[in-house]
């Protein structure tokens, strides 16, 4: 085949039932100069493995491995990657027919930029347009906005030492921040040509739950320790406008929160300390866990108004902020400005 100007990176364990999907939505691709790699990550599904055991579609090589994760995955098939730019896209996930003529088209135009994202278009259990702006290294820090299958150019990807394999590692969001660190630059496209499947048991659900998404967090900080001891402030004002847009868009989730989840609470400020000791890992009781998730469910079509409380001020909000930070600095070994606190070793 050549060397194409694109590869797609396809690892795959045991969703057989959705590669055929996948694989269609990068072959109908309006930009023809791609090549797909399948990796198959130690499948145990009798019927993904079957699939693969002889697998043949244009532009299409399969490769197998023993089940290591997503990131080893894709970095085998980036040793056998022919491509300028990578696309690493997940077994269930979608493109957009102009995805890669949209994305590869930006990379040719600005030299100066590594890698391409777009906005997501939620699939499956979740219906939405996930809209995202910066990616900058303090907005990567506080939250991933590049999707997972963002065009990236090989070479910056190499020259970081390729995908984090760590079993605990969100192995594409430790790529973003590896590649700002380094100094490479992207960019993020205003329009939705990604499609993300939402759906019961995924990676991404499992990820969600209160223990498996501190130990994310804590395996990300630490990875990236030095660039959130500069940014710790910034990355603070990001989550707490965050909870803030969440709470003033849904008024109905304000009113769940504080009749049945926060008890005590007297304020916008008490339901944002609560939700911001969630995003530092702090776990309430099972009970009352359960009941903000289905909170969150009950109210997701009701949230249409905008809140308009007198009782919603500013310094409640940054009270809170200031009293989380001293704890997640606690966390993150820092103490005073700048400056690393030395910590017993377990």
């Amino acid at each position: 085949m050549g060397s194409p100007k694109v590869s797609v990176l396809i690892p795959c364990y045991n969703l057989g039932r959705y590669l055929d999907e996948t694989v269609d939505s990068a072959l109908a691709q309006t930009l023809g100069d791609f090549e797909v790699i399948i990796v198959d990550d130690g499948s145990t599904d009798p019927f993904t493995i079957e699939l693969l055991a002889d697998y043949r579609r244009p532009k299409t090589r399969v490769f197998a491995t023993e089940n290591r994760g997503a990131g080893s995955a894709r970095n085998l098939a980036i040793e056998n990657a022919a491509g300028e730019y990578l696309c690493a896209l997940d077994a269930d996930d979608l493109l957009d027919p102009s995805y890669l003529e949209r994305t590869a088209g930006a990379l040719d135009a600005y030299p100066s930029l590594d890698f391409i994202s777009s906005w997501v278009r939620m699939f499956g259990d979740e219906d939405r347009v996930w809209k995202q702006e910066r990616c900058d290294l303090p907005a990567l820090l506080a939250e991933c906005t590049v999707c997972t299958a963002a065009l990236v150019r090989k070479s910056a990807v190499l020259a970081v030492g390729g995908y984090c394999c760590h079993r605990e590692c969100s192995e594409d969001w430790d790529l973003w921040i590896s590649l700002v660190e380094h100094g490479f630059r992207g960019m993020i496209l205003p329009e939705a040509l990604f499609r993300y499947r939402r759906r019961h048991g995924s990676k991404s659900a499992l990820w969600e739950q209160a223990d498996a998404n501190t130990r994310r967090l804590v395996h990300l900080v630490e990875r990236h320790k030095a660039s959130y001891q500069e940014h710790l402030l910034e990355v603070l004002l990001w989550k707490h406008s965050e909870i803030g847009n969440l709470l003033r868009t849904r008024p109905a989730l304000v009113g769940h929160l504080e009749a049945s989840l926060v008890t005590g609470a007297r304020s916008p400020g008490d339901l944002v300390e609560c939700l911001v000791r969630r995003q530092a890992g702090v776990e309430p009781e099972r009970e009352a866990e359960v009941q903000l998730r289905e909170a969150l469910l009950k109210t997701q079509e009701e949230l249409s108004a905008v809140l308009e409380s007198k009782s919603w001020t500013l310094t409640a909000p940054l009270r809170a902020a200031a009293r989380w930070s001293r704890r997640v600095a606690g966390r993150l070994g820092y103490t005073g400005a700048g400056r690393a606190r030395a910590r017993p070793r377990s």
